[in-house]
């Protein structure tokens, strides 16, 4: 689809699914997807797709926090999800989107992580591994989504002499103090859109992403090679804090 064509809608406060501007796709959230993993959960916002798994395992503390675990977040595009993502290393986009997911969960304290540690030199490390599944735009929020969901139903494994038992899980839940939802944001013709799909996202002038708790942000992220001005970004964070309520709602 021409990206003027796109533009011309956008500058008359139309988009090509007929949403309003400030409007998100249907959102679905699926939860225990894999019996394999510690939590897993599935997010669609339209057609985007996404898969999240978390994974448990015990290790070495980092020297400068010796009495907190911590969180590992991985992303991999793969050409099941778009003809564009190539096989093998994690490329720009993929590192960018693990960032995203990691940097709203780690800035908002979402886990505390001293509650990680199980005693001296060892403590828990939380894997969280994304799959896109299909990419119409927005993966971003759907990986969010998708990652929250996925740790708030996650058990511990069992422990055995120091090591885990991959498959038994004991009744201990991680826990979640909050619960940062993501915004991604779009740019088009100086009209602000929520939520582009993939045909929106080939005309961005600029993206930008907000993590919000609770009215509170906590983490922004920039896209695209046109700035924002104070006024947008201000328009944004306004919309984000209006829908938080919202789209929280959906994670219950």
């Amino acid at each position: 689809m021409n990206n003027d064509y796109i533009v011309s809608l956008i500058q008359q406060n139309r988009r090509i699914d007929e949403r309003k501007l400030d409007e998100h796709r249907e959102i679905k959230i699926e939860y225990n997807i894999s019996k394999n993993a510690e939590g897993s959960a599935r997010c669609k916002i339209g057609e985007t797709e996404v898969l999240v798994g978390v994974k448990m395992d015990i290790g070495e503390p980092y020297p400068d926090n010796p009495d907190q675990g911590t969180i590992i977040v991985t992303a991999e595009l793969s050409p099941i999800a778009s003809p564009l993502f190539e096989l093998g290393p994690p490329g720009t986009q993929a590192t960018e989107l693990a960032r995203i997911v990691d940097r709203g969960i780690r800035e908002s304290k979402a886990i505390d992580f001293k509650k990680l540690f199980i005693k001296e030199d060892k403590v828990w490390i939380i894997f969280i591994d994304i799959y896109p599944v299909n990419d119409d735009g927005n993966l971003i929020d759907a990986s969010v989504l998708a990652a929250l969901a996925a740790l708030k139903i996650a058990k511990f494994p069992k422990i055995k002499d120091d090591k885990v038992v991959y498959g038994e899980f004991s009744n201990e839940k991680l826990k979640l103090t909050k619960l940062p939802i993501n915004f991604t944001f779009g740019k088009i013709a100086n009209k602000i859109i929520l939520d582009p799909n993939s045909k929106e996202e080939d005309a961005l002038d600029a993206r930008l992403s907000i993590s919000v708790n609770e009215g509170n942000i906590y983490a922004m992220q920039k896209g695209g090679d046109t700035g924002l001005i104070l006024e947008e970004i201000e328009k944004m964070i306004d919309i984000a804090i209006k829908k938080e309520k919202e789209i929280r709602g959906l994670l219950k």
